[in-house]
């Protein structure tokens, strides 16, 4: 009987970790060759600064305008010469490329068959590539297996992210909804992938389930107590101008926080089971009571240092707003003033709501570990 039932677990487990592995090899090759068709951008070099040009402002910086011959590196500009002048399209230009740069060119037509080029940016592509393979090198290293197995998951979830949550938001479908649903995509397959099929992994799936749907009900009363709109930053202006309006931007700031909130649960909850497991383990004569005690004891500690990780991961990336709190020049002038902003209303909404969710974790993982995983026990000492 015990082989049956882990017979149809095996498939499952070989089932995830080949769609896995399928999703993780094959759609950036469907991306790449949806990118084929895109021929405005390309990347090229700069093999030589034929003229530079450097004033100084009234504010005291310092505009650049140069004139640059590149070595286009790609697509049919490649190994053709390109001249650039930066300053034909922007004069407040601040950047200095020097040669042996790679950027970013964007080519377009104008009205007559002539072209014109522009640089948009530095090419980062490598840098980014070489950083991703170290920090897959590490988690490797560390985690082995395991750690092999988080690469995938991480990989699916960004995928599933990528090619499910937003399409769907992008064809009109509710947001909030649309991330709960995903999320619970990547939660389903996340746990049973790196946990395996077992009582635990089922117990930390409805404990997330319970806490992301806590956490959107708090998310959607106090972002419409505090009249939040979600038109806060400049992608979300320009997004609204490319989708002709047709997102619910509150809505898509309500996804965004329950995305945000969505690895912290995870981590909480399994540790939280993993403890009251271990608990169990070492003292067998614990009740239940006893068990939840010890056990939230463990939770609590954890809690601590979890509220500040989603605090700073929150405030990292809005670290420019912090900034604005010591410049005390109008509307930052009074504490009433900084939080009655909705840039800064909006990222304390969702610091706050997503850690209420966190909180909440922390008990409903222990007693649903306690109630079933007690239960299991005592079945076992039964039979």
């Amino acid at each position: 009987m015990e082989k049956l039932l882990k017979f149809p677990n095996n498939i499952m487990q070989n089932f995830l970790f080949t769609l896995s592995f399928l999703l993780l090899t094959f759609t950036p090759l469907l991306s790449f060759a949806q990118s084929e068709n895109d021929d405005t951008l390309f990347e090229a070099q700069v093999i030589g600064v034929l003229e530079q040009t450097i004033t100084s402002r009234e504010d005291g910086s310092e505009a650049v305008s140069q004139k640059l011959k590149l070595l286009g590196l790609e697509k049919e500009w490649n190994k053709q010469e390109i001249v650039i002048d930066t300053n034909q399209f922007n004069s407040l230009m601040t950047t200095k490329y020097d040669t042996g740069d790679k950027l970013i060119v964007s080519h377009s037509t104008g009205e007559q068959g002539e072209d014109y080029f522009y640089i948009t940016g530095y090419a980062r592509t490598g840098a980014i590539i070489w950083l991703t393979m170290l920090f897959a090198l590490a988690v490797i290293l560390v985690g082995r297996l395991k750690g092999l197995r988080a690469l995938v998951v991480l990989a699916v979830s960004f995928l599933v992210i990528l090619k499910i949550i937003i399409p769907r938001i992008l064809a009109g479908s509710d947001p909030l909804i649309t991330s709960i649903l995903g999320s619970l995509l990547i939660i389903i397959i996340a746990i049973f992938f790196t946990e395996g099929f077992n009582r635990e992994s089922g117990i930390a799936i409805t404990t997330i389930t319970l806490s992301l749907l806590a956490t959107g009900l708090i998310s959607i009363w106090f972002t419409s107590v505090a009249k939040l709109t979600g038109f806060t930053t400049e992608e979300a202006m320009y997004l609204m101008e490319f989708t002709s309006g047709s997102i619910n931007a509150h809505g898509l700031l309500l996804a965004g926080i329950i995305i945000g909130a969505l690895g912290v649960l995870d981590d909480v909850a399994i540790s939280q089971i993993a403890a009251v497991k271990e608990l169990k383990k070492s003292n067998p004569n614990l009740n239940n009571k006893q068990l939840y005690q010890q056990a939230m004891r463990i939770g609590i500690s954890h809690l601590s240092s979890m509220v500040n990780t989603l605090f700073l991961a929150y405030a990292g990336a809005s670290l420019p707003l912090l900034f604005l709190f010591s410049t005390k020049q109008p509307p930052f002038l009074t504490a009433g003033q900084v939080i009655g902003n909705e840039m800064i209303a909006t990222e304390i909404v969702r610091t706050l709501a997503g850690s209420i969710g966190l909180v909440l974790t922390v008990p409903i993982a222990t007693i649903l570990a306690v109630r079933f995983i007690q239960k299991k026990r005592e079945e076992n000492v039964q039979t």
